[in-house]
């Protein structure tokens, strides 16, 4: 078959992209005048790698999907930090109505959930002073890079590189040269110097300085040629010739330094994970961070009835009825209650005494979204500040 082997906007929103057995279920409960009004929470009872808690994405999409659908939504916030077994979603009306999106719901949350979350690992590790960029859309189907790079910068990366998916977050895209200019031009200074002559003064010059000669030297040729016009240097050394790479860093980082060339910062791409920037931090001041970000594992959710006709009811190894998920505004405990009581709950933390917060909020009345929706960069910072209370020990994680 010629073309793109993807779903089109209008299969998903007229539920083309769903398993089939809710296909059925529809044409049974019609041939049997069946219908519910039914809530249905999505959780996730696992999280890959142990992970003790994860970045909520992908809302815009869904509320894009359930727009029309005569449904009552709530969520928490995109960017919210949540826990094993938290409702993040639930979707209330008719079951007839939406039973047939929750392939595409479920697909629409779950792949964002762990990119972000990958993404926010990375963003800790990293340090608020360090760059993060996303460089992983080649890795996965061209289609979906906007949604990739839009849940990595949500999770905390500070710029991406494809050009459609900067545009869809309203920033510039970035990126430096790749091996191909310096290939072409056959000598490492010239591709920089050819960068500098014909690129926009306002993109940073930084040079990639590792495809024909030995990192240290070309470093040291490439600030004297274009000096305080450099901003970084990036080294993408392929696993078989990095050795030590931070000592093949810290050697580059010596010898800039020594030479008066503090300001020059040095970038890393190419298999960076989470550990690695752990490692490098000391000499690195940026990363671009590929395949673990994009192919990161996805959130497990699950979409699940909860109540019918008004009733609590849920299959087998589900708590039943709607529920709410209470976070102390301080020690960021949280606590799962049914709806109907989370009103009589304190509103101050036993423990500390700081005011708790409801983090399932309406976000659709009648299949309408309410309010306007925030800005990428507003999630962003979102995401951010609640990352400033969710750190990672590292000395436990690298063990």
């Amino acid at each position: 078959m010629k073309g793109f082997h993807i779903a089109t906007p209008e299969q998903i929103k007229a539920g083309a992209v769903t398993d089939v057995y809710f296909q059925r279920t529809a044409a049974i409960l019609d041939a049997k005048g069946i219908d519910a009004h039914v809530r249905a929470e999505f959780i996730a009872k696992s999280l890959p790698d142990a992970w003790e808690w994860a970045v909520f994405a992908g809302l815009a999409e869904l509320t894009h999907l359930l727009d029309g659908i005569d449904v009552n939504l709530r969520a928490m916030e995109e960017g919210e930090i949540f826990r094993l077994l938290e409702p993040v979603i639930e979707i209330e009306g008719s079951y007839r109505e939406f039973g047939v999106y929750e392939t595409a719901a479920l697909g629409l949350i779950c792949q964002a959930s762990g990119i972000a979350t990958r993404a926010a690992r990375c963003r800790l590790a990293a340090g608020s002073e360090r760059k993060l960029i996303s460089f992983g859309a080649r890795r996965m189907h061209p289609a979906i890079a906007p949604m990739i790079e839009r849940a990595a910068y949500l999770g905390g990366c500070d710029g991406v590189a494809v050009v459609a998916s900067a545009e869809l977050l309203d920033t510039e895209p970035v990126g430096t040269i790749p091996h191909a200019l310096v290939l072409l031009i056959g000598d490492t200074v010239r591709a920089t110097q050819a960068f500098d002559e014909v690129i926009d003064k306002k993109i940073p010059r930084i040079s990639l300085i590792d495809t024909f000669d030995d990192e240290k030297f070309a470093a040291l040729q490439v600030a004297k040629a274009l000096g305080s016009r450099l901003t970084a240097l990036r080294l993408d050394t392929p696993s078989s010739r990095r050795g030590d790479f931070f000592e093949i860093l810290s050697e580059v980082r010596w010898e800039l330094d020594l030479r008066g060339y503090t300001d020059i910062g040095l970038f890393v791409s190419g298999g960076v994970d989470e550990e690695t920037i752990h490692q490098l931090n000391p000499v690195v001041s940026g990363y671009g961070v590929g395949t673990w970000i994009s192919a990161a594992p996805i959130i497990d959710f699950s979409m699940d009835i909860v109540e019918i006709d008004g009733e609590p009811l849920a299959k087998r190894g589900k708590w039943s009825g709607a529920k709410q998920v209470l976070r102390c505004s301080a020690c960021y405990e949280d606590e799962i209650v049914p709806l109907q009581k989370a009103e009589e709950w304190p509103e101050h933390c036993p423990d500390c005494g700081s005011a708790v917060q409801p983090l399932l909020a309406t976000q659709m009345q009648g299949g309408q979204p309410l309010g306007p929706q925030l800005a990428p960069s507003d999630i962003r910072a979102r995401t951010l500040q609640r990352l400033a209370s969710f750190a990672i020990d590292w000395e436990d994680e690298l063990q």
